[in-house]
């Protein structure tokens, strides 16, 4: 099968694997999902009223106030943002690197995307001063860059940025023009809730930005699509949600009923909901680190991830025992490395970053189990680091990367 680099211009033959817990579906939300399927009434195009007001209710325990006349639903993230990046128009810039569904996004509306530096201390923000060199740069070369992406709480890299350098790269996009898009679907996934403030640039230019949420980073399973975005509370924000919900409507882009209901269900964040998302985020966040030990041990990069089920790690320093199996790219590596762990590790080219350089996106999801049992056994144990088969998963680990040396 081809494949293109991810700063082509070829059309995308496929991607990344999208991240999951590796959990089995809380019975709960089964049980909700069955009794709505009962039902064949089609939502409306943004979702319907039960849906929507479930969603302000989540915003709001996240002191993001709104009203359901300011929210909309679709059949996931890409074809949320990809209506509400319809809807506004202009080119777009993202951080580099990015969620591997960003670029795709944009390129398939025929804009224009622009990739800016992180900070050194995290993803999923723009740099500020390279952030307004690059608009400053694209405008005298006749772009129109006119949306900001930005995240949170990061896919790829898993950090979850600062407030001080969230405030930063807002104030350099405000001052830049740029409406906001900031995907949230990660920030319910922070691995020391109480030791990392999330902050939502929605607190800061509640008139300039948009929220993002993808059900399925925290809330639901993959194969159940869902995704909210929030507008802002102004005559623009009015205007933009009437666009998106044409271009939803115009795509038939309406998440299935069952699922809206399970979405509706998992938004209000009933105990089991609640406890199982909890207790997921902890156990990815120790796995998490104990591979980021490895990596370290071994020589190699990668920031301390904070949230989500994955980390991105930085092979540079090893270069020199890549080269002796023919590894020389991003590309490679992901063959060669996927290869030997048996799970995937996406290449740092699909999410935006340099081919050359040596990085590659780990998920935590592989290593702890190969059934629901296994998985489902290290959610509660007291000690999943003990167990023999996260055990066996992080000591192949260690052993490929201690064959680079």
């Amino acid at each position: 099968m081809q494949r293109t680099v991810a700063e082509g211009r070829g059309p995308v033959r496929y991607g990344p694997p999208a991240l999951q817990p590796g959990l089995p579906v809380l019975p709960e939300l089964v049980a909700v999902l069955g009794e709505a399927a009962a039902h064949p009434a089609p939502q409306p195009p943004g979702g319907d009223e039960a849906l929507r007001q479930a969603a302000c209710r989540y915003w709001g325990r996240r002191g993001l106030a709104t009203t359901p006349d300011r929210v909309a639903a679709g059949p996931g993230a890409p074809g949320l943002l990809l209506a509400l990046l319809g809807a506004y128009g202009g080119d777009v810039l993202l951080p580099r690197p990015c969620p591997a569904w960003w670029t795709p996004q944009v390129r398939l509306l025929g804009r224009r995307a622009y990739h800016v530096p992180t900070p050194a201390e995290c993803g999923g923000v723009p740099d500020p001063y390279a952030l307004l060199e690059t608009v400053r740069r694209v405008r005298a070369e006749g772009g129109d860059p006119r949306v900001l992406l930005l995240s949170v709480a990061d896919d790829p890299t898993a950090t979850v940025p600062p407030p001080e350098t969230l405030r930063e790269a807002c104030e350099a996009a405000e001052s830049a023009g740029l409406f906001l898009v900031s995907d949230e679907s990660w920030r319910d996934t922070v691995h020391r809730p109480h030791d990392t403030l999330v902050l939502s640039p929605a607190e800061m230019l509640p008139e300039q930005a948009a929220v993002l949420v993808d059900l399925a980073g925290a809330l639901l399973p993959a194969g159940w699509p869902a995704a909210v975005v929030r507008f802002p509370g102004t005559p623009r924000g009015a205007w933009l949600r009437a666009r998106t919900l044409d271009v939803l409507t115009a795509t038939g882009a309406t998440v299935a009923g069952p699922v809206a209901a399970a979405a509706a269900h998992a938004l209000g964040e009933p105990e089991a909901v609640s406890v199982r998302a909890e207790g997921a985020a902890a156990l990815h966040g120790r796995v998490a680190a104990a591979v980021h030990r490895e990596l370290l041990a071994a020589g190699a990069l990668a920031r301390p991830p904070q949230a989500g089920s994955h980390l991105y790690a930085d092979l540079t320093p090893l270069r020199a025992g890549l080269a002796r199996h023919g590894v020389g790219d991003a590309m490679e590596l992901e063959d060669w490395l996927g290869g030997r762990l048996g799970a995937p590790a996406p290449g740092g080219q699909r999410f935006a970053d340099e081919l050359g350089a040596l990085r590659v996106r780990l998920s935590t999801g592989p290593l702890l189990g190969a059934t629901p049992e296994e998985r489902l056994t290290a959610l509660t144990a007291p000690d999943p680091l003990a167990l023999p088969h996260v055990r066996r998963s992080l000591d192949l680990l260690g052993s490929v990367l201690a064959g680079l040396a």
